[in-house]
């Protein structure tokens, strides 16, 4: 159970870093002390440890939302704590333990038969729009603009134009009505 988890927590920080095609079965089992063998035991396939991967990642993202919860109190605060922290440098450079929205998201939409995956998927994008809701938004075009941003941040790091990106975005999230035009 515990090669399981430790195989389940590698496999959704190499995913979100890498790609899911960026990682191998043999890429995977050297870096958490497996053998392909024992990997099989495990799992059925590849695919049935990205389903696992993303769901588990989908989680991490639950207790982080929910820790931003804790730490500040009131959600509506929660929530400008969480878009500070999204549109950081610190979350675009480590895509490994970031955001799962973002970091499956180029594989989601290259991957035509994702099935079970794209179902979690959506699923945790679904929660991660409605703990980004508000009375007349249904969190949806937030998922957006700070998933496109950080992609685009990521894509661009190295350059100003990240920061950029960053820093335009944080800016009309954060303006007084940002992207709820009814408030």
């Amino acid at each position: 159970m515990e090669n399981r988890r430790r195989a389940v927590a590698a496999a959704s920080q190499l995913f979100r870093e890498r790609g899911v095609n960026g990682i191998s079965v043999a890429d995977l089992v050297k870096s958490i002390g497996l053998t392909t063998g024992g990997f099989y035991k495990q799992f059925s396939s590849k695919g049935a440890l990205i389903a696992e991967a993303a769901q588990a990642a989908f989680g991490d993202l639950d207790l982080l939302l929910a820790s931003f919860d804790t730490a500040h109190g009131d959600h509506g605060t929660a929530r400008g704590a969480l878009v500070d922290f999204y549109l950081s440098a610190e979350h675009r450079d480590q895509p490994g333990t970031g955001c799962p929205t973002a970091g499956f998201a180029g594989d989601m939409a290259r991957e035509a038969t994702a099935g079970q995956v794209r179902e979690t998927y959506a699923a945790g994008v679904e929660e991660f729009a409605a703990w980004l809701s508000t009375d007349t938004n249904d969190g949806l075009p937030m998922v957006a603009a700070l998933v496109g941003a950080i992609l685009l941040a990521r894509a661009t790091a190295g350059t100003e134009l990240s920061e950029k990106i960053l820093e335009s975005t944080h800016k009309a999230l954060t303006a007084p009505h940002g992207l709820d035009p009814e408030a």
